[in-house]
């Protein structure tokens, strides 16, 4: 058996003497490690080639640790991006964590606490990677998990969507779970027998999408010594799932609405004329419409590829299902890393209920899988949960307040209370409630509120 390839990890800081020592413990721990002194040189290194982790301090001289992370997730969005910060600048790492880092650590570093975030953000990437390529049996007992009234709305839908062919676009935040609700379409429909391909189009550069859809000839452009057929050809007779539609190039629009007005194409330098057989499903985390208002996006294709539009609720709105995805996730974690969990404190299940989640449930599944890891004893606590979280808890104490005597009713006085706030700005209104400014209209309208 081949011998395992060792983790590589890229270290960025502009502190000579702290690289040196991060890649000396790195080379005890059996990991290779290259060094960047600023945010610039560690976007260069990854333009260069791929690393399993990255280690990252926030302030830098040139380019901070900030701006190389967006750059960084431009150019490869797989790659675990771990923040630095002294403790002092917490706030910036926790807006990192929003903008797709995988964790941050304060300094002085805890070397345990880093070798074990380290080791669970390279899992997570292997995990990612290995359940891409092969797909799982998809049945009722999915992963797609809630009892709310939403979710299971949802879940109508695309039981009854399923069997067509038609063309859906699925909206919703980013980390709702967008791509569970295309593999269940995919699995409950007639063409459950073919192939499930999904292509993320933001993280590919336009001509590359291109090729990746299409297929190119050979000699097409440098570096295409072979014929390559594109993620049409391959989803034949099957399911084609393009997640992030909205961040596509006008060209790239033009093009896909021919192919599927026309159900054909041709690969990238080549002449043939293919037949597309693939349903088409689609996923984007913007407003289309006002994409297309803007003149950002084509509204002959909106059309085209909103034949069904679903609607996935972010976390926040679905009441009820935080506990069920907490023992799921809990659960899941607990085998993989065999731990033994028997459950959360009342005090840990209050704050999970009440933080907002802006990372919806990508970030739910991050901090109990960090949270499975790090536990002390048998039940999940405050302790181990991220420090964004714990910090919301300690500055978000429950109030004592009379109490509502139904759901409704406090969802109404929130509602109502909110928009004398905002001297009844329903935008402002929507924005504080985390909540869409649709949504807070039609909730409006249901509780008959003037």
């Amino acid at each position: 058996m081949a011998a395992q390839p060792k983790a590589k990890v890229l270290i960025v800081d502009d502190e000579r003497v702290h690289r040196f020592m991060l890649h000396s413990l790195f080379g005890e721990w059996g990991w290779d490690a290259e060094e960047a002194d600023d945010g610039s040189t560690a976007v260069a290194a990854v333009e260069q080639g791929p690393f399993d982790a990255i280690l990252m301090d926030v302030r830098m001289t040139t380019m901070d640790g900030m701006e190389a992370l967006k750059r960084i997730h431009a150019i490869n969005p797989a790659i675990p991006v771990v923040i630095m910060t002294a403790f002092s600048s917490v706030d910036s790492a926790v807006a990192a964590i929003k903008q797709g880092a995988h964790d941050y650590l304060t300094k002085p570093l805890d070397f345990d606490r880093l070798k074990t975030t380290l080791e669970v953000a390279m899992g997570h990437r292997h995990q990612e990677a290995e359940s891409s390529e092969s797909e799982q049996p998809f049945g009722d007992d999915n992963r797609i998990i809630g009892k709310s009234t939403s979710m299971q709305d949802l879940w109508d839908m695309i039981v009854h969507v399923a069997p067509t062919e038609a063309t859906v676009l699925i909206n919703g935040e980013s980390g709702t779970g967008k791509e569970l609700v295309a593999a269940a379409l995919h699995h409950k429909s007639q063409r459950a027998g073919g192939p499930l391909i999904k292509v993320n189009c933001a993280a590919l550069a336009e001509t590359l999408l291109e090729s990746e859809l299409f297929g190119h000839e050979r000699g097409a452009f440098t570096g295409a010594d072979r014929r390559r057929e594109g993620r049409f050809v391959q989803a034949q007779g099957g399911t084609l799932f393009l997640d992030e539609i909205g961040e596509t190039s006008p060209s790239m629009q033009a093009k896909l609405l021919r192919v599927l007005q026309e159900h054909e194409l041709q690969r990238v330098g080549g002449q043939e004329t293919l037949k597309v057989d693939a349903r088409i499903l689609c996923a984007t985390n913007r407003d289309l419409e006002e994409e297309v208002a803007a003149g950002r996006f084509r509204e002959d294709l909106y059309y085209r590829l909103n034949v069904v539009e679903l609607e996935v609720p972010p976390l926040r709105e679905r009441h009820g299902d935080i506990p069920l995805l907490v023992n799921y996730f809990l659960d899941k974690f607990a085998a993989r890393n065999g731990r033994t969990i028997n459950g959360v404190t009342p005090e840990c299940m209050d704050v999970l209920n009440r933080y907002p989640w802006p990372g919806n449930v990508r970030e739910l599944e991050h901090s109990m899988e960090r949270g499975a890891i790090l536990m002390r004893g048998e039940y999940l606590d405050l302790s181990a949960l991220p420090l964004a979280i714990s910090r919301w808890a300690g500055m978000n104490e429950p109030q004592e307040v009379e109490a509502p005597s139904t759901l409704k009713e406090a969802e109404k006085m929130l509602i109502i209370k909110t928009l004398e706030e905002t001297g009844g700005n329903r935008s402002e209104a929507a924005r504080r409630l985390q909540i869409t400014r649709k949504t807070l209209l039609n909730k409006i309208k249901t509780y008959n509120i003037t």
